[in-house]
């Protein structure tokens, strides 16, 4: 009798919209793998939804929200092999404009929310004795630019976890990953007066499809590869 492949369980989070969606998109459309993702728009991952793929929407900064999610991935596939925390904000501005309420909404996800979920799927990463985190990371984890202290911030804050996390986990079958892409051309600056690649004269950012590329690369190293960092940088970048 065959023995019929077990698919790997990944977890995507902010899966409504730009990295997030290309992620779930694109494994979506591969055999090997069982999704389940997440964001707050019901209707755009209701776009992706098959066979393959649970759709599980909600507030991921609600600490009910992520009980019930996680209940939701081990009760429906009783693991987890990826997580994808792709989950992020940004809020920008100088001193007299910033919208301080979008700002500690921003820190709430990207840290807050993020750090409580890797550390929830870690413990289920442990029983295990394998699986993967893959932080949507920046490269404002790296450097930071006047008005845009508090996202860099909370990359930074992410890239830390990230190592010490590493750390600890050395010598296991546990992996932590960091992705830092340059401006890739999402939604995420939807709301500026002056998009990003006009301020920093980056005439061709990175494509979501870029961003999908290096994930593929990440995924599929040697076992006993480990790649804790990768930057990819559109051609222009160069602040």
């Amino acid at each position: 009798m065959e023995n019929k492949e077990v698919k790997k369980v990944c977890l995507v989070t902010g899966a409504s919209s730009g990295i997030g969606y290309a992620i779930a998109k694109y494994l979506a459309e591969k055999e090997s793998y069982q999704l389940v993702i997440t964001a707050r728009r019901e209707e755009k991952l209701n776009t992706l939804q098959s066979e393959t793929v649970d759709v599980f929407p909600g507030d991921l900064s609600s600490h009910d929200f992520q009980e019930n999610l996680e209940k939701f991935v081990m009760d429906t596939h009783g693991r987890c092999d990826y997580l994808f925390n792709s989950a992020g904000m940004i809020e920008a501005g100088s001193i007299e404009d910033i919208d301080i309420d979008r700002f500690t909404d921003m820190i709430r996800l990207n840290v807050e929310a993020t750090f409580r979920l890797t550390y929830k799927i870690l413990k289920i990463f442990r029983k295990q004795g394998s699986g993967h985190v893959i932080n949507i990371s920046s490269v404002m984890g790296t450097k930071v630019r006047p008005t845009a202290g508090g996202y860099a911030a909370s990359k930074f804050a992410m890239e830390a976890l990230s190592e010490a996390l590493r750390m600890e986990l050395t010598g296991s079958n546990i992996q932590v990953s960091c992705l830092e892409p340059g401006l890739v051309y999402t939604e995420l600056h939807d709301r500026w007066e002056v998009h990003p690649s006009k301020s920093m004269g980056i005439h061709q950012p990175l494509s979501v499809e870029d961003v999908v590329a290096s994930v593929d690369y990440i995924m599929n190293q040697p076992e006993h590869v480990r790649i804790p960092r990768l930057m990819i940088l559109p051609r222009d970048h160069n602040i």
